[in-house]
């Protein structure tokens, strides 16, 4: 798994812990719902810091707590 593989998981989990619909995240975080849908997909290979923190700030979580995920333990190397 890659670092924007992991993000859009990392999206997912919360939503799902949360029971949240990705367009209710959108409207709390104040991003458009295609912002984090193309995170979600391959459209956006490089999700930005600044849009994650919106959307941390959405879920009112750190960006450390969102960080503080398995899935961010074992990524594969990016320069290749």
């Amino acid at each position: 798994m890659n670092a924007k593989q992991a993000v859009a998981q990392r999206i997912l989990q919360i939503c799902k812990e949360r029971n949240l619909a990705i367009n209710a995240i959108a409207n709390i975080a104040g991003v458009s719902p295609s912002t984090i849908y193309s995170m979600l997909n391959e459209k956006s290979l490089n999700p930005g810091i600044v849009s994650i923190k919106k959307i941390c700030d959405g879920f009112d979580m750190t960006l450390r707590e969102f960080f503080d995920s398995d899935l961010f333990d074992n990524l594969e190397q990016e320069i290749k």
